[in-house]
């Protein structure tokens, strides 16, 4: 307890708490459809793609999150328009767009300042660049997550399972499937700032894969998988505070061990 009230006498590890916990929700909410719909990477795609938006926005002096989150998003149709196409698989477009970007934002880091202490923390996340306008964005989009998630559950359970039986029923999947994007844009590039380019996929991926290994009923799976990452954000946390390692890998390293103990949990309950 004293540590805990040490850790929170700072404003912005209050602040850093809020922000993350927040988007640690939304990411395992909108994680456990990805990885069902097979685009467990679109994070790590999104986010290298965030990286380079960053990075142009720098070298510009404009607001970092108003170039990158329509950038983000833009990105997102496109991953959708390539993989409908069919002549392109998720994870190949995935990989087409991450590593361009990527590299985008490398050669623009390299051509003007070099990797300074803003285009580091982009990269692997600090928590001191939390601000209140990242505050108000975190609020905003978590509210509007739950409200799609419980207002929408049983078309976002319908288009997750089987899209074409859905479609085939009269529902829009696509407007669906643009809403989930733009949601999981936002949602990447606001955990950017705690987690960084390279780890922020572990927020939507782990939770929902512990989740799974347990569970097998869809609402049981959204629910535990949302219990299990604001935990682990803060336990990770936590972590970051008192051993003074980066906080993104902090977090990451706790989802990993739930993962291993949810795997074994699930051995011994029989589950596949």
């Amino acid at each position: 307890m004293t540590i805990l009230q040490e850790m929170f006498s700072y404003h912005f590890m209050i602040r850093a708490v809020v922000i993350g916990g927040l988007v640690a929700l939304c990411a395992s909410l909108l994680g456990v459809t990805l990885v069902l719909k097979h685009y467990s990477m679109i994070g790590d795609g999104l986010s290298h793609v965030g990286f380079g938006a960053l990075s142009v926005a720098m070298v510009m002096n404009a607001a970092p999150l108003a170039v990158a989150v329509p950038v983000v998003i833009l990105a997102a149709f496109l991953l959708l328009r390539i993989s409908e196409n069919g002549k392109l698989k998720g994870d190949a477009a995935i990989g087409l767009i991450s590593s361009s970007a990527i590299a985008i934002g490398v050669v623009v880091t390299s051509l003007s300042s070099g990797m300074n202490a803003d285009v580091y923390s982009y990269m692997f996340g600090s928590i001191l660049s939390m601000s209140e306008s990242d505050v108000v964005l975190s609020v905003g989009l978590s509210v509007v997550v739950l409200l799609v998630f419980v207002l929408c559950y049983n078309t976002i359970f319908a288009v997750t399972f089987d899209e074409r039986f859905a479609k085939a029923n009269g529902t829009k999947t696509g407007w669906y499937n643009i809403l989930l994007a733009i949601l999981t844009a936002i949602t990447i590039v606001v955990g950017m700032r705690i987690m960084g380019t390279m780890l922020i996929s572990g927020l939507i991926i782990f939770p929902a894969l512990s989740s799974m290994r347990v569970f097998q009923n869809f609402r049981s799976v959204m629910i535990s998988s949302a219990v299990i990452s604001v935990v682990c954000f803060f336990i990770g946390i936590v972590i970051s505070y008192l051993l003074a390692v980066p906080t993104g890998a902090s977090i990451v390293l706790t989802n990993l061990a739930v993962y291993l103990l949810s795997a074994a949990a699930g051995k011994v309950l029989g589950v596949d």
